[in-house]
């Protein structure tokens, strides 16, 4: 997905990318273990995404533009 800014937080860019319906949803996922962040797993809700992140969750990866 491109950003437009100079980064998007974690749980707004899964919304945004469609692996999650809600906030809520994607703070569960996120305290479940189950997001990965440039191959890291990733418990923080509010990271800041930059152009160059990879974010993998339920077998799929997202590149951030």
């Amino acid at each position: 997905m491109k950003i437009d800014t100079e980064y998007i937080k974690l749980d707004s860019f899964l919304k945004a990318v469609g692996a999650v319906m809600s906030g809520g949803e994607a703070k569960l996922l996120i305290a479940d273990g189950e997001v990965r962040v440039n191959g890291e797993i990733e418990m923080r809700r509010g990271r800041k995404l930059r152009p160059g992140d990879r974010v993998e969750v339920g077998g799929k990866e997202f590149p951030v533009e």
